[in-house]
């Protein structure tokens, strides 16, 4: 059966493609991560069908690893009353990982971050396994870039030789973890080139072409992220739009004030009065025009010595995100100008 992970840019339809490998599948399993793309996926597929069929489940990572992998196999072992979406406390590493209070607090709740460990110490994977043949016959895993610690070596460890199974996402939008638990997989998204590496050791053939181009970004856009920021892009598009350097007060104001641009902060954008996100919280959004890109005080102080590339790996991936919202103009404005906005 089918093992790939299919490497993507944004904004070059990896929704569309699933959406279109599921009308030649019988039975399908969808697995993503953040609830934007979680919703993003379920409007498509009911917009192609008029509804979720049966045939079709969609979950978002935990819900699937809750509802799916658990409880049917260790619920009633181990009296599991839900989710803790805490850390564990720092004594819980003195605890040895074969006992169960390393992976439950006092309430009886899982630590979330350590719930794919447990599956793996309890030895169910081989079950859990068995339950997706039965039940599905194509498995796809979106955002896999986001995949750490434990959640990554689990979904390793998971595919089927039954079940077709097919992973997506995109490097360059590792924005998150899903989980992180000491020291495991903590060089896992290094550097592109390891972590495919690291897939291909894994069994998996690596795709990098299927999506190698963006529907959404214009060549404009495309061009401005791979020479400034320094992640490759290529566009679909042969029609230039505009970027635009805010650098007057007025020309900011202009553009907060016009409410079909969202404007994406990098932080703490509920402060501001206007159409706004958070850069990392806008990935999976694929409903935006014209993007403004407020920069903070380090950013811009990069941006104007052509130093992006050199941003911390975590800021350079949120802003790689923010200006790829963009299926117009994009703008970028110094948070200076807005802060007498800030509540």
């Amino acid at each position: 059966m089918d093992k790939r992970v299919i490497l993507a840019v944004a904004g070059s339809g990896k929704t569309s493609y699933i959406i279109d490998s599921l009308r030649f599948s019988n039975r399908s399993l969808v697995v993503t991560y953040t609830e934007n793309n979680y919703k993003n996926l379920h409007n498509r597929i009911a917009s192609e069908y008029g509804c979720i069929p049966d045939r079709i489940r969609l979950y978002t990572y935990f819900s699937f690893l809750y509802s799916f992998c658990l409880r049917p196999f260790l619920a009633d072992e181990l009296g599991i009353r839900g989710i803790n979406w805490n850390e564990p406390p720092n004594h819980t590493y003195r605890i040895k990982r074969t006992d169960n209070q390393y992976y439950l607090n006092k309430r009886q709740r899982l630590y979330y971050n350590r719930m794919a460990g447990l599956l793996q110490i309890k030895g169910v994977v081989p079950d859990i396994k068995r339950r997706l043949s039965k039940y599905f016959d194509s498995f796809f895993v979106d955002e896999v870039q986001d995949f750490a610690g434990h959640d990554y070596n689990f979904l390793c460890d998971l595919p089927s030789a039954d079940v077709c199974t097919v992973l997506l996402g995109d490097f360059w939008q590792h924005t998150y973890d899903t989980s992180r638990d000491g020291n495991l997989n903590k060089n896992l998204h290094k550097d592109l080139a390891s972590y495919k590496c690291k897939l291909k050791g894994q069994g998996y053939e690596v795709d990098v072409t299927s999506l190698g181009k963006s529907y959404r970004c214009s060549p404009t856009v495309c061009d401005f992220v791979s020479q400034k920021i320094g992640i490759d892009i290529e566009s679909h598009r042969n029609v230039e739009t505009k970027f635009e350097y805010v650098d007057t007060a007025a020309r900011a104001d202009q553009l907060f004030h016009q409410t079909d641009i969202i404007k994406l902060f990098y932080q703490s954008h509920q402060k501001y009065p206007c159409f706004s996100n958070n850069w990392g919280a806008s990935k999976g959004i694929d409903s935006y025009g014209s993007v403004c890109v407020v920069l903070n005080n380090k950013t811009d102080d990069h941006y104007k010595k052509g130093r992006l590339t050199s941003l911390a790996p975590m800021t350079k991936n949120k802003l790689y995100v923010a200006c790829t919202r963009s299926r117009e103009d994009l703008y970028f404005v110094p948070e200076k100008y807005y802060r007498k906005y800030k509540t």
